[in-house]
């Protein structure tokens, strides 16, 4: 049975093979599809055929199926397959997959799930869990080769394959010595281009590019991608190997990071997708806009203030969304280029100041032009040149305030290390609609008589 390509028509299978009872079809049809196209699959189905789905997955399917779906997915699969197969599950997973899953959960919760796993498994995974949430020590894993400074490249080689199960992170050897500190590293093909009888001090690099266990993942990330290594040691303060981190691994950090700080900087709520219930998504993103209507009144009440501004000149209400739209797009791009560049790049004052002048720089010269541009409309339309020159002096204004506070706000938080995206867009442009109403009225208070 070839169904690939026609989504739809495999939807229509997996249904009626599970409604018909027919185990061998569906193995038949999962087999032909990708991990990925699994997952959607799985999302597609009505609810009540999502149990015997899930029943009628091998263990390594749904080891597989679970990397594509979110973290409350997960947690959602384990309640659905029972204690049995999620202790099984659990047990097979990538303890750093495993970290992700039980993290923000409640103790009990934790407890719950891992009760039944062997006594090894518990006691790696709460080791685990100790470390900070964005922590290499949460993400890095323990499958790796390690060699003693001892040995030969030939009992190297006989020690490597005696581990082929982990053959999928064997890119390097780890030299360690007596105390179990990290001396150097080898890679495979070190070993292949010397002679057996070598020492591995003789092929090892001791010149050692390692994480510790307490660093930044997004450091970490941005240390992979700049040497592109297939994986990197993870040491403790005593030079101690405790595990390592792949290239996987960092994809998935970049993943995740990204899709937070996307949810972040639109107040979209965590982990909303396609498949989210209308009133979860309802929920995740409530609190953000609340505050927001709240902060939103303060532009209400500065438009009250000057009620007899805008009675003496209606035309000023024309240009007031235009001055205060412009004023929060040029603040969101800012904070786009910003926590772009604190991802991708180190942060140093210098950088910041470097960064923050730029954005000044490009700030006037968006004023300017827009600014004239707007002054000739405005002049155009009512003839009257004082309009032009109060519209267009506020928009040069508050561009040049909108780009400046897109910029030094995540700045500000970095330093104080929250997390830039906090600084999300809807927030930014809010505050933004403030200065800008306050800067436009302003000034069309100062020129009123020249107005009228």
């Amino acid at each position: 049975m070839t169904l690939n390509g026609d989504n739809e028509k495999v939807s229509h299978a997996i249904v009626h093979v599970l409604k018909e009872g027919q185990k061998e079809t569906f193995q038949k049809i999962i087999s032909e599809l990708s991990p990925y196209d699994i997952s959607l699959h799985y999302r597609s189905l009505p609810r009540k055929r999502r149990i015997l789905f899930l029943e009628w997955l091998s263990l390594e399917q749904l080891v597989t199926l679970l990397r594509y779906l979110t973290r409350n997915e997960q947690l959602r699969v384990l309640k659905k397959i029972g204690p049995v197969r999620s202790t099984e599950l659990l047990e097979v997973l990538k303890s750093d997959d495993l970290a992700y899953l039980l993290s923000d959960l409640p103790d009990k919760e934790v407890n719950q799930l891992i009760a039944q796993m062997r006594d090894e498994e518990k006691k790696a995974i709460r080791k685990k869990m100790k470390y900070p949430k964005k922590s290499a020590g949460r993400v890095m894993i323990s499958q790796y080769v390690w060699v003693h400074t001892s040995y030969t490249v030939r009992k190297t080689i006989d020690k490597l394959k005696h581990f082929n199960e982990f053959a999928h992170y064997l890119n390097y050897v780890y030299v360690i010595d007596d105390e179990k500190k990290l001396i150097g590293v080898a890679s495979y093909r070190d070993l292949l281009l010397c002679e057996p009888e070598n020492d591995i001090t003789e092929v090892m690099t001791t010149d050692i590019i390692k994480v510790k266990d307490m660093s930044k993942q997004s450091d970490v990330a941005k240390m992979i991608g700049r040497h592109d290594f297939l994986s990197v040691p993870v040491v403790n303060d005593d030079n101690i190997l405790v595990g390592i981190i792949t290239a996987d691994d960092v994809l998935d950090i970049v993943m995740r990071e990204a899709n937070e700080d996307i949810e972040m900087l639109f107040a979209s709520g965590k982990e909303i997708d396609f498949h989210t219930k209308p009133i979860s998504a309802t929920l995740k993103r409530l609190p953000w806009l609340i505050l927001l209507l709240f902060i939103g009144l303060v532009s209400g009440s500065i438009i009250s203030k000057f009620e007899a501004t805008l009675e003496a000149v209606v035309a000023l209400a024309f240009f007031m969304p235009m001055i205060a739209g412009m004023t929060g797009n040029t603040g969101t791009q800012s904070l786009a280029v910003v926590v772009r560049g604190l991802v991708t790049e180190e942060m140093t004052f210098k950088k910041s100041i470097g960064l923050i002048f730029r954005e000044l720089l490009v700030g006037i010269m968006l004023g300017v032009v827009c600014g004239a541009v707007i002054s000739v409309i405005a002049y155009i339309w009512q003839g009257s040149f004082t309009l032009g020159l109060v519209v267009g002096s506020s928009l040069v204004a508050t561009l040049i305030i909108g780009t400046f506070a897109g910029t030094v706000i995540p700045l500000i938080l970095n330093k104080f290390k929250v997390d830039p995206a906090v600084a999300s867009g809807p927030l930014i442009t809010t505050i933004n609609d403030i200065l800008s109403l306050l800067i436009y009225f302003g000034i069309a208070t100062m020129f009123i008589s020249k107005l009228m």
